[in-house]
């Protein structure tokens, strides 16, 4: 019984700790740019560890290298302006406004993957927009900025999902994201370098954020990443995309129970938050439906 289901467990429990990462951004009192920091250095560490312990290779060809550099600014410049967002506003709104990445793939796919445009996802995209207008109702300028931040992360989170897809098919994963991790790592160094920010008194972190950062770029980054490769290989891809759909509900409830965010969340934001969920459920369902009568046909 445990054996059949056992997949299935690992796999909500990985969502449920993506969900998860961003509650660590209201609760490492570090800023956003120290987090990804922190989050690059630990998770390139452990895998390169990884890749050492089971003896995999480290090079690259030069050929894609440049296309690996790519995908790294993007992976960086996702989770700068996630938690940048998440701490001008809450968890709620950031993991909100990446639901929007649904919208971007719909065009990039065809672009980079050249599969055919798909008018339906467009329209679940608008769907998730107009849903966003309901949770936007009564913002502050703070939350607007705020909001305007979490659409440019949803745009970088769909632009590496995508870019990774077209180059998994020519390099093994965990490379593909130790280089992604180690230049994200290497830009953000230099950055803080250049800004006079790389400093100890910047740096330090209290007992509690260490741990934090700790279970963030072990626990929530390398392991659910590599776990989530054997969910695959033994679930498909299509089971996984749609579980993965469940993301944003388990960080709005986690938001609720240890932030207590439903007290600064009014009636509109869950009006809006349903009408995204919906469509981002409905999106994967569809999909899913749509695979299945291709592979029996």
């Amino acid at each position: 019984m445990w054996a059949k289901y056992k997949y299935h467990v690992l796999m909500h429990g990985i969502i449920f700790l993506w969900g998860f990462t961003g509650i660590l951004g209201k609760l490492i009192h570090l800023e956003a740019v120290f987090i990804v920091w922190y989050r690059v250095l630990i998770a390139s560490l452990f895998l390169a560890a990884f890749l050492l312990y089971r003896k995999k290779p480290f090079q690259l060809e030069k050929k894609h290298l440049w296309k690996v550099t790519i995908v790294g600014l993007f992976v960086v410049g996702h989770w700068l302006t996630f938690y940048y967002a998440i701490q001008l506003s809450t968890a709620s709104l950031g993991i909100l406004c990446l639901s929007t990445a649904t919208l971007h793939v719909t065009w990039l796919e065809p672009l980079v993957m050249k599969r055919r445009f798909s008018w339906m996802e467009f329209a679940m995209g608008g769907l998730v927009i107009y849903g966003i207008y309901f949770v936007s109702d009564d913002f502050t300028q703070t939350e607007f900025t705020a909001l305007y931040i979490g659409l440019i992360s949803a745009f970088c989170a769909a632009s590496f999902s995508v870019l990774n897809a077209k180059l998994a098919k020519d390099i093994p994963a965990a490379q593909i994201t130790f280089y992604e991790l180690s230049i994200g790592l290497i830009v953000l160094t230099l950055f803080l370098l250049f800004t006079g920010q790389f400093s100890y008194n910047q740096l330090a972190l209290s007992g509690s954020d260490f741990s934090w950062l700790l279970f963030l770029g072990i626990v929530c980054t390398s392991f659910a990443f590599l776990v989530t490769i054997e969910i695959v290989k033994r679930l498909g891809a299509f089971t996984v995309s749609l579980s993965i759909n469940l993301e944003p509900i388990y960080t709005i409830l986690l938001a609720i129970v240890i932030l207590k965010e439903h007290e600064l969340l009014n009636k509109n934001f869950y009006v809006g938050a349903s009408v995204i969920i919906l469509v981002v459920l409905a999106n994967g369902i569809l999909k899913y439906l749509q695979d299945r009568k291709i592979e029996s046909v």
